[in-house]
């Protein structure tokens, strides 16, 4: 177990220093440096800049250096936890990406914390019993709901719930904090929409289980059938689930921009949007970065996972 972590977080450290070095490589450019410097130097258009200027900029800046001294100076800032400023907010980068990971993390806890169980039950209950009533109606409510668009989810739920019935509000500015019925609306459109693909993937995986050769034999033997779905089905079962629920960190980290958008929600998505379309390229930079380490780190939980629910790994 212990060979197997070192060894991911090996590969974490090596993955992220290439990310790094090809993200500094391209906002390395006299194109974005140009850019930088004209939102310090007043805004005013990059055609505008003389070139005197521009050289007094990297100067005073000092990257006028070699370009290995830059990365060296630009990686020794980034362990200090100095990611740059951001233009469109006036605020260290570090300051605007914490709040918006936190509200974030708020979201995603609460998606998780009603997503995972009850795609958990309605798919095992599902695949429990192959083609049965039960089977059916989990199947076609997970693709029902799968197939709809998140924004299209987020209309319907707008205009019934908020508009409508008057009982939420239709914006989400994350004022009320963690119980907030701000959150209630985003919160249930993302929970519907991934609901229906953990749910036909468990569904899935514990059909499978069910025709096999171990679970004949354990039925036949006379135990109960109980006992033969909690300790012999369901842990294989988990193992295809767990690594969906896993790669759900990724998209509710930077791919919830729909939702996060529609119903103004201060999110890490939103801000990467809004940073994207305002040209804040250090907060583009740092986000990119926060993504592919949570993309790594996913991974290495998804491996770890599965040393649990399939022992035969820890050997291989």
């Amino acid at each position: 177990m212990l060979k197997l972590i070192a060894r991911r977080l090996l590969q974490m450290v090596i993955i992220m220093a290439v990310v790094s070095l090809i993200l500094f490589l391209v906002f390395d450019s006299d194109k974005f440096k140009k850019q930088i410097a004209t939102a310090e130097l007043g805004g005013f258009s990059v055609a505008a800049m003389s070139d005197h200027d521009y050289q007094k900029w990297l100067k005073d800046k000092g990257l006028d250096v070699p370009v290995y001294e830059r990365y060296a100076q630009w990686i020794g800032g980034l362990l200090q936890g100095d990611f740059g400023k951001s233009f469109e907010k006036d605020a260290p980068v570090s300051k605007v990406m914490g709040e918006r990971l936190l509200n974030t993390g708020i979201l995603a806890f609460w998606v998780f914390f009603l997503m995972i169980p009850l795609s958990l039950i309605f798919g095992i209950v599902a695949g429990m019993k192959e083609g049965s009533f039960q089977d059916r109606s989990v199947s076609f409510i997970a693709v029902f709901t799968t197939s709809i668009p998140e924004i299209a989810t987020a209309i319907l739920l707008t205009v019934i719930i908020a508009l409508g019935l008057g009982w939420l509000p239709s914006k989400s500015a994350m004022t009320g904090g963690w119980n907030s019925l701000e959150l209630v609306l985003p919160v249930l459109t993302l929970v519907l929409y991934d609901f229906g693909y953990v749910a036909r993937m468990t569904r899935a995986s514990m059909a499978e289980v069910m025709t096999s050769q171990y679970i004949r034999t354990a039925v036949l033997k006379g135990i109960p059938y109980a006992r033969v779905i909690m300790r012999h089905a369901l842990r294989n079962a988990l193992i295809a689930p767990f690594t969906v629920i896993v790669l759900q960190l990724n998209w509710l980290l930077s791919g919830v921009v729909v939702v996060e958008v529609f119903f103004q929600y201060n999110g890490f998505g939103k801000m990467l949007l809004e940073a994207a379309l305002f040209g804040d390229i250090y907060v583009v930079q740092a986000a990119t970065l926060v993504a592919v380490f949570v993309a790594v780190l996913s991974q290495i939980i998804s491996d770890v996972g599965y040393t649990f629910l399939n022992p035969r790994i820890r050997f291989s």
